[in-house]
């Protein structure tokens, strides 16, 4: 004798094949009206599967959640042992819409995309700053372990699922730094002062700090490409801030002392080349820039009062650059 459970499975498959052979009856009436009869959820509603859950786990949470009813638990688990949604379960979130039916609910789990959710992390973040980000997400599982090198993760938004962890999502943005790496550095203009990708992110990383104006990277980064070159020493501010703070916000300006202390690696005006590491994590537009920086003779730069910088190829254009920055700077101190 069959146990009720066995009983229960075959009187559905037999309720859906009578259906699926256009069988007339009250059987196959009630079996089609309560797959196909509307839901009761008046919203949109997101019903979580997990890995490891099974198709009876998965008919309890619809129920929790207002999707099916508790009477319909058995007719949605014997549906999707029958339509193969119990050999297909995904992982993930998913969007049940507002009042779908058995029928519609089945169809979503099977073959709709999971709910994604998105972290971005901007340009110009350190790695430190960059984990807290990925910390604050929510929905993702455990702690960050992962101890990335300074300027080795891709500034991007990243999709994420609900139940991922904390170190996957670390993980493809690394993946997505090394990648670009591999697409661009192949593409690098001849004759550049440095002979490997990891200078070109700490270059990058210095002009990504520099300026928050887009079309300026390739300017910015052929003035340091131009001083490496020449062997002048690249004196940019960002670069002595994050010997100072580890990439904080200093909160003021740079003192005389810091400018002279010989003891800070990060201090490019008193080290001959490149900083000991990344300052940041640069972006696409600024690791393009130094691979391919802009045909200019320019060796420096100061800001122009309109967000952007003046640049100049001689000392003396600079100086009356600066000067004029310094009236700009003066006439906002008075207002």
């Amino acid at each position: 004798m069959r146990s009720g459970g066995q009983q229960g499975f075959f009187r559905v498959l037999l309720l859906l094949v009578l259906m699926a052979a256009g069988g007339a009856g009250v059987v196959a009436y009630e079996g089609h009206r309560r797959l196909s009869a509307p839901g009761l959820h008046g919203d949109e509603r997101i019903v979580w599967v997990q890995r490891g859950d099974s198709l009876g786990r998965l008919a309890n949470k619809l129920s929790d959640r207002g999707i099916i009813s508790e009477k319909n638990e058995k007719l949605f688990y014997y549906y999707g042992r029958a339509t193969g949604l119990a050999a297909d379960l995904r992982a993930g979130e998913f969007v049940v819409p507002a009042g779908a039916s058995i029928r519609e609910v089945a169809t979503v789990l099977k073959d709709a995309d999971p709910l994604l959710r998105f972290v971005t992390v901007p340009e110009g973040r350190t790695v430190a700053q960059a984990l807290a980000i990925v910390g604050e997400a929510p929905l993702l599982l455990g702690d960050v372990s992962v101890t990335p090198s300074e300027g080795d993760l891709l500034p991007e938004t990243y999709a994420y699922e609900r139940g991922e962890t904390r170190d996957a999502v670390v993980e493809r943005m690394m993946a997505a730094h090394f990648a670009l790496l591999d697409e661009l550095w192949p593409q690098r203009a001849e004759g550049l002062p440095f002979d490997t990708p990891e200078e070109a992110i700490i270059l990058a990383s210095i002009v990504e700090k520099e300026t928050a104006v887009p079309a300026e990277r390739p300017r910015v980064a052929a003035v340091f490409v131009n001083r490496l070159k020449k062997r002048m020493r690249l004196q940019s501010d960002p670069t002595i801030i994050y010997g100072i703070t580890g990439g904080e916000p200093l909160g003021r300006g740079i003192r005389r002392s810091e400018l002279d202390n010989q003891d800070n690696p990060y201090n490019t005006y008193k080290i001959n080349g490149l900083p000991p590491t990344a300052i940041a994590n640069p972006g696409r537009e600024s690791i393009a820039a130094v691979l391919n920086p802009a045909p200019t003779d320019d060796l420096y730069f100061v800001a122009d009062g309109t967000g952007g910088h003046a640049f100049a190829s001689s000392l003396e254009e600079h100086n009356r650059n600066v000067a004029r920055w310094r009236k700009i700077e003066r006439a906002a101190k008075q207002k």
